[in-house]
């Protein structure tokens, strides 16, 4: 199979950790591997799978009860536990085409934090269909027919009670239970997952918890605390020369989480995950080219971590990003930053 890198993340083969799922799987080189293709695997590698299809932003625990119900139906079936998701989200593909940008959904992950989270979650196969044109335009036959039979080879298709497909969202459950029927497979629906409150699990109530601030609500509703990976990139060392190192990651364009400062661990540096004060934003005291960046500072000593890939899990907001008239006031804000991120750990612990 040809690899390609499919936006920072190479197709093919992704390797992760073994076992049951779990909400502190890490991205690891070890045993077990999820599948990763741009569109339908080639014919050698169609494999019968149970599937489910959706954007999965977050993979919340809504999401988590979908694919706990895809692990069981393809375990008891001996079929591959399959997602079917899109890029970019199909919103944002037409917010874009129709020149309203302001409808496209931010991002609560990005496509490396999804796929590790469907990883640990137990999927062994992830297709990333672009959504474009092409996509827009299928008819809902040919969507049954081309991917999901052809391109998949489903036997088992779980999807949400609303789900609809194909060119102006013309199918809907009850053409895929009638294709079902000719082609073989099964079809199963979810009814909306809720909290305790009753209020419906969606990756829109967790957009609305980030853009607030509101990381207990988000977290709630993710089932483990909001987070961002990626790779550490050198800046312009300036966190240095004023006496607060850190460490940089690009951030996903439109990301869910609202700019501020925050108390963070960071895991990928050593055993154990580090505390670390972090800023999430445009740094407009510095900058002015709108880019957001995120920066760690790790409390308990500098770090050689240039290349390495974190992980950095948001456990408390200090503040919204603030813009200083000077260097000076800038360090003495970063300094109390500090100061607060030690008590909080002093209090919650690491």
């Amino acid at each position: 199979m040809t690899r390609r890198r499919v936006d920072g993340v190479v197709s093919g083969k992704m390797k992760y950790s073994k076992g049951e799922p779990t909400q502190n799987c890490k991205l690891l080189v070890v045993k077990t591997s999820l599948h990763l293709y741009r569109s339908a695997p080639p014919p050698a590698r169609r494999t019968p799978c149970a599937l489910t299809i959706g954007n999965f932003d977050g993979v919340h625990r809504g999401h988590q009860a979908i694919l706990a119900r895809v692990r069981q139906a393809a375990r008891d079936r001996g079929l591959l536990p399959s997602v079917m998701t899109f890029e970019p989200h199909p919103r944002e593909y037409f917010a874009t085409l129709n020149q309203r940008p302001e409808l496209a959904p931010t991002r609560i992950s990005g496509l490396r934090d999804k796929l590790a989270a469907l990883a640990c979650q137990g999927m062994a196969q992830v297709i990333i269909e672009r959504f474009d044109a092409r996509l827009a335009d299928m008819s809902a036959n040919a969507f049954i027919e081309d991917l999901l039979v052809a391109g998949l080879q489903t036997r088992w298709l779980l999807v949400g009670e609303d789900f609809r497909f194909g060119r102006k969202r013309s199918g809907d459950i009850d053409l895929l239970r009638e294709a079902g029927m000719v082609h073989g497979f099964e079809v199963q629906t979810l009814a909306d997952i809720t909290d305790r409150q009753g209020h419906r699990v969606s990756s829109s109530e967790v957009r609305t918890a980030l853009a607030v601030g509101d990381l207990d609500r988000a977290q709630d509703l993710l089932g483990r605390p909001f987070q961002i990976s990626g790779h550490v990139i050198h800046g312009q060392k300036l966190g240095r020369t004023l006496g607060f190192p850190t460490m940089n990651l690009r951030v996903a364009p439109r990301c869910a989480a609202r700019s501020g400062i925050y108390v963070v661990r960071v895991h990928g540096l050593a055993q154990q995950p580090r505390p670390a004060v972090a800023s999430l934003g445009v740094r407009p005291t510095i900058e002015d080219h709108g880019r957001v960046l995120l920066e760690a500072h790790v409390l308990d000593g500098p770090v050689d971590a240039y290349g390495k890939l974190v992980r950095v899990e948001f456990l408390h907001k200090l503040r919204d990003e603030e813009k200083f008239p000077d260097l000076p006031s800038l360090t003495a804000a970063i300094a109390e930053d500090a100061r607060n991120a030690r008590a909080y750990f002093a209090v919650h612990g690491l």
